[in-house]
């Protein structure tokens, strides 16, 4: 028996390519080869899942290949590491919402930008540097990349503030940000030998890093102990694979992925983008061997703070640094502003908040518990001190800083 002749008239469902043409996409236009760009598409995702609506476009690329929204894909905005005036003409041309979250300067983009505070950056990195006792500070940088002398300069002002020495080299590049290898090794290697020693040096990101390294290891020179060294952009797989394991700044990329996501969104509903960009300050510092050095010509100073290293910050007392140095309080008080410009007090506090802030970025624990656990009296005391060093809230600091 033949079936009803309406139901041969019965409409097909769409097909899974047709489907996809009629969805609301968000295009993204960031690399996934690095650590950077991976947590920027985190934040991105992270912001729409609150729209069902929208489907995020994100391609396996690399941090140099060229970057285009695919032809006749359905977009409502993009959001793009915009590198280059050619780029920024093809974004412009299709005439969609448009945020850029590069550091990368172009002339006459005109798009909103969420971007990395590189004062903020510096700041972190010179403290970093500085508390371990370098005195001696040295920035390596790319040639020919006018972005990178954003974070060149704030590290250069910041370490002339205090009347240390610094000194820079910047190198021919290889593929974009990387430094090249053919050529630049014996350049590195003679630059190092000038430096006066201990010294810390500042590198644009982790490859640029790893080439100190492995110049450091070609002369023999000690990492950490004659140059410290600290990438400015945190790469778990370059930072951990480097022969000695590489201390980074982990800047807030989710946070720059969300917040460009959130401003995308606003655009769409009529607001318009500031001239100005959004400027987001860093996380921590991820600490490994590269900076693991503690140099100080006190040697008293050097048994506290090694003390201080050491032990649970929770429950160390002023009186108990003094005992450790072989100081009385008040030698101790003037020792520790003469040498490293802060009291007892603000480095046992620091302690404190970098334990919460590990416990924030490694457990689930309540918030309330990280404070007493970290030897802060009050939740409400926790809350407003990590505010005044940090720039956000303790539960902020933990969405940003976990992936999810």
């Amino acid at each position: 028996m033949k079936p009803p002749a309406q139901a041969a008239t019965r409409r097909r469902a769409p097909s899974r390519s047709r489907q996809a043409s009629n969805a609301n996409w968000l295009a993204v236009l960031v690399d996934t080869s690095t650590t950077w760009g991976r947590q920027i598409i985190t934040g991105i995702v992270n912001s729409t899942r609150r729209r069902k609506f929208l489907k995020v476009m994100v391609e396996a690329r690399g941090m140099e290949e060229d970057l285009q929204v695919p032809k006749n894909l359905k977009c409502i905005g993009v959001i793009a590491r915009v590198t280059s005036e050619k780029m920024a003409d093809e974004l412009k041309a299709l005439r969609l919402p448009v945020v850029n979250v590069s550091s990368i300067s172009v002339a006459n983009a005109g798009f909103p930008r969420i971007i990395s505070d590189m004062d903020k950056v510096a700041e972190m990195a010179f403290q970093h540097l500085w508390e371990r006792g370098f005195r001696h500070f040295a920035y390596f940088g790319l040639r020919g990349l006018n972005y990178t002398l954003l974070q060149r300069n704030a590290i250069r002002n910041r370490v002339k503030a205090v009347g240390c020495q610094y000194a820079e080299l910047s190198v021919d590049t290889h593929l974009g940000a990387e430094p090249d290898w053919g050529g630049g090794l014996k350049v590195v290697s003679a630059w190092l030998q000038t430096l006066c020693k201990p010294v810390g040096i500042f590198t644009w990101n982790a490859s640029s890093a790893r080439e100190i390294i492995y110049a450091c290891l070609a002369d023999g020179l000690l990492v950490p102990e004659e140059i410290a060294v600290l990438s400015g952009a945190e790469d778990d797989l370059l930072c951990e694979a480097s022969p000695i394991p590489i201390s980074a700044i982990m800047q807030a990329a989710q946070q720059i992925g969300f917040q460009a996501a959130e401003l995308l969104e606003e655009m769409r509903r009529g607001r318009k983008g500031s001239g100005e960009p959004l400027l987001i300050a860093p996380l921590q510092v991820v600490n490994r061997q590269s900076t693991e050095a503690l140099i100080l010509k006190d040697k008293a100073l050097a048994r506290a703070m090694d003390f201080l290293r050491q032990t649970d910050p929770k429950d160390i007392k002023i009186s108990d640094l003094a005992r450790q140095a072989g100081l009385g309080r008040r030698a101790l008080e003037r020792r520790f502003r003469e040498v490293l410009r802060r009291s007892p007090a603000d480095e046992i506090r620091r302690a404190r908040l970098d334990s919460a802030r590990k416990l924030l970025g490694e457990t689930d624990l309540p918030i309330s518990t990280v404070a007493e656990a970290a030897g802060i009296a009050t939740q409400s005391y926790f809350a407003s001190i990590f505010g005044t060093h940090f720039g956000m809230t303790p539960l902020q600091y933990r969405n940003q800083s976990r992936p999810r």
